[in-house]
């Protein structure tokens, strides 16, 4: 898994283009969010993308992202840090559970490998500012600048009496078009081919 050989050809330019995506200032928010929600406890991690990778790669640091998110109640009971490779990948599936119980859409999450294997690092940022987009819009449990991400549109429900009802079944939209002007001159019936006439001798 971790040990895999440099990629070639296709698969090199394909990941070229993924890693491309990533962006370095993004980045920076995304930790300094972090930080502000969990607190001073979950580290810093070294500038750039590998550094980035290997803050969040056990799924702890995650973990008490979306806990903090919670007054009580907390979605993960127990965050283990192990060394090894499968608890960690563990770690980062609960936690993209938990996300997608927090209200992320599943297009925003990304894969345990996307992080673990540092194969799509864009995506995991994708993951991280859809949550911080959940939780500027919630507000209960949100730290940090809310001008860091954009609050979702949020539902806005309307009553209406029957009698609002009845009355807009008496309107007819212009997007239905309109039968005005409309004639069956020069139809023919069903399934017979239209007679072209040729009037000069």
């Amino acid at each position: 898994m971790s040990n895999k050989g440099p990629s070639y050809g296709l698969s090199r330019e394909v990941q070229s283009k993924i890693d491309k995506k990533y962006d370095s200032e993004l980045e920076e928010r995304l930790v300094q969010w972090i930080i502000a929600q969990c607190g001073s406890g979950v580290g810093q991690p070294e500038a750039g993308k590998i550094g980035f990778q290997n803050w969040l790669k056990d799924g702890c640091v995650l973990s008490e992202l979306i806990n903090s998110l919670y007054t009580s109640n907390k979605p993960i009971r127990t965050i283990k840090t192990s060394g090894m490779a499968f608890k960690q990948m563990e770690q980062i599936s609960i936690f993209l559970k938990a996300a997608e119980n927090y209200g992320v859409t599943k297009t925003d999450m990304f894969q345990t490998v996307d992080l673990f294997e540092s194969k799509d690092l864009a995506a995991v940022q994708r993951t991280l500012m859809a949550l911080g987009s959940l939780a500027v819009t919630k507000n209960d449990c949100y730290q940090g600048d809310p001008s860091w991400f954009h609050k979702k549109s949020q539902e806005n429900k309307r009553e209406f009496s029957e009698e609002q009802l009845r009355e807009g079944n008496n309107v007819i939209g212009l997007q239905m078009g309109t039968n005005r002007g409309a004639s069956q001159a020069g139809m023919t019936g069903y399934g017979r081919p239209r007679q072209i006439l040729n009037n000069n001798p």
